[in-house]
């Protein structure tokens, strides 16, 4: 693919966008702050010059992951309203109103894969340029953070032993239906009744019961493992179709509830991991850690991100939070002199250890810095608004890249949300101002 121009034209039979809509929205004024031609770089390095269909526009691109995440729309869902908003239309770059999408849905897919999370970060770090110039937020605050972890949990069901193994017989009888392998027995029918009751007896806490029909399921996935194999056995091309699922089928026969190391919890997606939070409502997550880096301060415009990054192999705290600092003081370009984290980070490998705070820690503790502890917990409820309001509470996107991708355009439509709102609250405050200062007209 040749590298991405923008050479939209305004239509003559058609009105100009910027004299239907009014050009004092914040979503208008939102796209005059922000420098396309620098995301226009960045996205278009990905891009080599030569022969091919040239890419959509890199402004088209960008606008639509900001308004994905900024509204927590899906593809499908985003591609629908864009047809009807012409503010979402002007904010992507068009001239003239479009009755038709410009481009396939499956883009913003190949785009993203395209992408990664390299150049994605690009969008964080112009959402924080924006809110610099317009006084959201200062240097002063990017010196002092707040780090914390959550988990990014997966678009997966929750992971039992039976339904696994359940899913896999079925995943392994429709790819050699789909191949034409004969099988001996597919045992569709069979797996399925054994996968109900198991569910059955457990809930009656008749365990010993349960036990036996997950050892019939058990015995069933393995003799549909073994009669697969020996079918392509000696035929490279249905081995290697058949050996991935052949590899995951036989893990999720073989792991048990008590053993140590990485286990499979989803065929669909087998990075997934299993997290435990300690929390009482959901003792353990399925997905991957994310780490959330906030100022402690208080900006102007609100609680910004000012780093997100997925952190795959459950890693502990204290061990994430070097890497985590110095990249976020590589995206800012400020270098973070406090750093106040929770009692999760004791034993971190920071190399300034100095200037680290622990939440409960009394030694080296100011006035100032006491104030500045008790703000840590600000950076809990912006956890809360990235993974509720800007898609990271279930991730759809496929495999670890698409963890790290989900992670960096969640808290960037959370950070774009934010100057939206703050664009809004300056408009309105400039048309009560203008009101107050106009006398009322005496009515004749």
């Amino acid at each position: 693919m040749s590298k991405p121009r923008d050479d939209r034209q305004k239509d003559l039979l058609l009105p100009a966008l910027d004299q239907i809509i009014d050009m004092g929205h914040p979503l208008v004024r939102l796209a005059a702050l922000i420098d396309w031609k620098f995301l226009d770089d960045r996205f278009g390095s990905v891009c080599q010059t030569g022969p091919g269909q040239p890419g959509l526009p890199t402004r088209l691109v960008a606008g639509l992951f900001i308004l994905k995440h900024m509204h927590n729309l899906s593809d499908e869902v985003l591609c629908a309203r864009w047809i009807e908003n012409p503010y979402y239309q002007y904010f992507c770059g068009e001239l003239s109103f479009c009755h038709r999408l410009p481009f396939d849905r499956s883009s913003m897919t190949r785009w993203r894969q395209r992408l990664g999370e390299e150049q994605l970060v690009a969008l964080i770090q112009e959402s924080l340029s924006v809110a610099h110039k317009t006084g959201a937020i200062g240097p002063k605050d990017l010196e002092r953070v707040a780090v914390d972890t959550t988990v990014q949990p997966k678009a997966v069901a929750h992971p039992t032993d039976a339904r696994l193994m359940h899913r896999a017989i079925t995943k392994l009888v429709g790819l050699a239906k789909r191949n034409r392998v004969p099988l001996r027995q597919s045992y569709l029918r069979l797996a399925k009744r054994a996968a109900i009751m198991v569910g059955r007896y457990t809930h009656a806490h008749q365990f010993k019961r349960a036990r036996r029909q997950l050892k019939f399921l058990r015995t069933r996935l393995g003799r549909i493992i073994r009669d697969i194999r020996r079918k392509i056995d000696g035929d490279a091309a249905l081995e290697a179709r058949f050996g991935p699922l052949l590899a995951l089928a036989q893990r999720v026969r073989t792991q048990d509830q008590h053993q140590r190391g990485p286990k499979v919890y989803a065929l669909h997606a087998p990075e997934v991991e299993c997290i435990g939070k300690g929390k009482a409502r959901a003792p353990y997550e399925f997905g991957c850690k994310v780490s959330i880096a906030t100022p402690v301060t208080s900006p102007k415009g609100g609680q910004f991100v000012l780093h997100a990054k997925a952190l795959h192999g459950n890693p502990f705290d204290g061990h994430t939070l070097g890497p985590v600092v110095a990249d976020m003081e590589k995206l800012t370009g400020v270098e973070a002199r406090r750093i106040h984290v929770d009692k999760g980070y004791r034993g971190h490998n920071h190399p300034h250890r100095l200037r680290v705070w622990i939440s409960g820690q009394v030694r080296r503790v100011t006035a100032s810095i006491r104030r500045e502890m008790k703000r840590r917990a600000a950076v809990e409820p912006v956890i809360g608004h990235v993974k509720a309001e800007h898609r990271m509470d279930r991730n759809y996107l496929k495999g670890r890249v698409g963890d790290r991708i989900n992670a960096v355009l969640a808290a960037a439509g959370y950070n774009f949300g934010l100057l939206l709102r703050r664009l809004a609250e300056l408009l309105r405050a400039i048309i009560r101002a203008f009101a107050e200062t106009v006398p009322a007209q005496k009515i004749a």
